[in-house]
């Protein structure tokens, strides 16, 4: 029997942070846990306008699943996360933070961390990049400079002066950059700033038009730089959907449900020869460790959501200088500050 407790924070962030959609200072965030025979697993979904998810829709419809979790096991893992996603349908987000809670209790249970009962190795995979949100030129050159040690940068762009951006950052760092429009941009732009871009050291575009707009095709064609889908490949089917108009993809966790489906989206992209990318919300380390599990799979990665905070809320999977430091811990690693949630 798997008892389920849940609860909403909210993480302070160091800056108020900004992308093409609006800006955030607080960020909402459900945490789930999960105990059973004296284990506890935890898992995240924040709250995010854009897809829809409150914290009460996700606090509710979490709760629903607790009749669901008290009839199952996780010794039973694969069979239950299959009962959770018929449960739970097309919420994402309250599947992730189940899902990962759901993997953090097994791999307690079994006494070992999830990259190791998977065969993959911690040291592999790609560094983190380290988000700069939208603001003026002059406070971007100054959150840069607080983080003068990471080893890559990605730029919030959408605004009417993305070139003077990042030209302006350029000046300040030989560091690479990655772009992210989050649909900010025309077709027509995205394809005419690519060249710009390549030439200030910007290794690919993320998202740099609607999820829906026909014009990905052309820019796929014509950019000079790789486009990298994340709000046009939310779920698993979105996939192949992306062959021909992404050169790769930006899987994250609350968008596909959790650990399992982005297990098999990363399996599905190789498959089809795109490039695969995870990428996480503005989250604490509870997210964040769920996602570490699946780096040494991943060609780039974006995991700075803890790193951006004022105040974290777990430990876990450390993200510093874009490295991950793993804790010496079982599941995901992940440990709640104040302790174990109340059931009520």
């Amino acid at each position: 029997m798997i008892d389920l407790a849940v609860r909403h924070f909210g993480l302070p962030l160091r800056h108020p942070f900004t992308i093409s959609r609006g800006t955030v200072e607080v960020q909402d965030t459900v945490i789930v846990q999960l105990h059973e025979d004296g284990c506890f697993g935890y898992g995240e979904a924040t709250a995010n306008p854009y897809y829809g998810a409150t914290v009460e829709s996700l606090t509710q419809r979490i709760a629903t699943a607790a009749p669901l979790l008290r009839s199952g096991t996780s010794d039973d893992l694969d069979g239950l996360l299959i009962r959770l996603a018929d449960d739970l349908g097309g919420n994402m987000f309250a599947r992730c933070a189940i899902d990962s809670a759901l993997h953090d209790l097994w791999g307690k249970r079994q006494g070992q961390p999830l990259h190791r009962l998977w065969g993959l190795d911690p040291a592999a995979g790609p560094l983190s990049d380290y988000t700069i949100g939208i603001d003026t030129p002059e406070r971007m050159v100054a959150k840069l400079a607080e983080v003068p040690d990471w080893p890559i940068y990605k730029i919030k762009l959408g605004t009417d002066r993305d070139l003077e951006i990042v030209r302006e950052l350029r000046r300040h760092t030989a560091t690479p950059f990655r772009v992210d429009a989050n649909c900010g941009w025309s077709a027509r732009q995205a394809i005419d700033y690519s060249g710009p871009l390549a030439d200030l050291g910007v290794e690919f575009i993320e998202q740099p038009l609607a999820a829906d707009d026909p014009g990905m095709a052309e820019v796929w064609r014509e950019s000079a730089l790789p486009v990298f889908a994340d709000e046009s490949c939310g779920v698993e089917a979105d996939v192949e959907r992306c062959v021909d108009r992404f050169h790769g993809i930006n899987i994250k966790l609350v968008k596909c449900g959790g650990l399992a489906p982005a297990r098999r989206m990363i399996a599905r992209a190789r498959q089809l020869g795109l490039q695969v990318m995870c990428g996480c919300m503005t989250e604490s380390t509870v997210g964040i460790s769920a996602l570490a599990q699946i780096v040494p799979q991943l060609d780039h990665v974006d995991m700075d959501g803890a790193a951006l905070l004022a105040a974290d809320i777990a430990t876990g999977v450390v993200v510093e200088a874009g490295r991950r430091r793993y804790p010496d811990r079982a599941g995901t690693g992940v440990e709640l500050l104040d302790g174990p949630l109340s059931v009520a």
